[in-house]
């Protein structure tokens, strides 16, 4: 049965999703779907007596065409996105007895280590579409942990709550709802990130690089499809606002060139920042550490920085564990690449890590 979480919303499991879809409702005009397939068809595999017809509307996936009701055409670049260009976002139909409801289904598995956070713009502009036209049922297979973290995400954006405060709101209405650790996580970026998922922002950077550690971790193949841009090359560099005109003028990009030839290899856009170590004491036997912000040798400037995968370093491609990059243009060696980790000259330990020596590189503007 479903819970009323507030006016127009409405959580449950799929068996509370089942019943409207068959028998209908006076209430509900609008369900999301949060489930391991998008298909319709789930219905029937988990309980062969179920029969709901359904039309499909389209189907969107990362970087393609389309969009969810109440969001812009551009459903996010494929570049940018931490999910693969050809994964599938979400697809809507009309489902149901008479075909009167909208369902939008996204493909999205209870595990700690899913990205939450790249399904968030277009589930939550859906719930806010949804409310507006009617009301919305949001559910999954329990009910207790993936419609529980969109739904602890809309509170969030919705009334400003901290992630603490919008679970437990929501557990005044459902008591049993528990998101998994990783949704968790996830939910805590979407704070600090003010409650929105900022593509440049440097915790969405780190959540992307990490995503990426975990597909080479698990053997599979990272083409530069899921790299960022090649700023040395104007048609994909990628614009930002700190680039857009303001008030008449353009405002100037920092840039890291190769020292030799010049050549754009990184723009600031691209950094991973990372917090200082503990300096020379990190480098001692079997006390690496990093991470601590209040001691005595954060003076010291790091030698190196950390950016995202470009599209210019093959070595990457190639698929090494490790091994040099090197400047696409002239071939001079910039830096050093690992996707078990490198340990800065601060002591801090940045893994999978993608290396320029400040000593190879300029820093100018673009």
């Amino acid at each position: 049965m479903p819970y009323l979480v507030r006016d127009g919303l409405f959580i449950s499991n799929i068996g509370g999703a089942a019943e409207i879809l068959q028998s209908g409702s006076t209430e509900i005009t609008h369900i999301l779907s949060l489930l391991s397939s998008a298909s319709i068809s789930f219905f029937t595999e988990w309980r062969s007596s179920l029969s709901i017809p359904a039309k499909e509307i389209r189907k969107v996936y990362v970087g393609g065409s389309g969009s969810a009701p109440g969001s812009h055409d551009d459903v996010g670049d494929s570049s940018k996105k931490a999910l693969a260009p050809d994964k599938l976002l979400y697809s809507l139909e009309y489902a149901g007895k008479d075909l009167k409801m909208v369902r939008m289904a996204v493909p999205l598995r209870d595990m700690e280590s899913e990205n939450l956070l790249d399904y968030l713009d277009v589930c939550l502009d859906f719930i806010d579409e949804s409310r507006k036209e009617g009301s919305v049922l949001v559910h999954c297979f329990a009910g207790v942990s993936r419609s529980a973290a969109i739904i602890t995400a809309y509170l969030m954006k919705t009334e400003r709550l901290s992630q603490e405060d919008a679970l437990e709101s929501l557990r005044q209405s459902c008591e049993f709802v528990c998101p998994n650790d990783g949704f968790l996580e996830q939910l805590k970026m979407f704070e600090e990130m003010g409650f929105k998922v900022d593509l440049a922002s440097p915790i969405y950077k780190r959540f992307r690089l990490n995503i990426l550690g975990d597909l080479y971790n698990r053997g599979e193949k990272i083409d530069n499809s899921k790299f960022g841009a090649d700023p040395g090359v104007p048609s994909e560099m990628v614009s930002s606002e700190a680039s857009e005109p303001l008030n008449g003028e353009v405002k100037s990009t920092p840039a890291y060139r190769c020292k030799k030839c010049r050549r754009v290899v990184a723009l600031e856009d691209n950094v991973i920042s990372h917090t200082p170590g503990e300096g020379e004491t990190s480098f001692e036997w079997k006390k690496r550490k990093s991470g601590n912000p209040f001691n005595k040798f954060d003076e010291h400037e790091c030698s190196s920085i950390f950016i995202e995968p470009l599209r210019w370093m093959t070595t990457v491609e190639e698929g090494g564990m490790e091994g040099k990059l090197s400047c696409i243009h002239c071939e001079a060696r910039l830096g050093y690449f690992n996707w078990s980790g490198i340990q800065c000259s601060c002591g801090s330990w940045i893994t999978p890590a993608f290396q320029l020596h400040k000593s190879r590189v300029d820093i100018s503007t673009v």
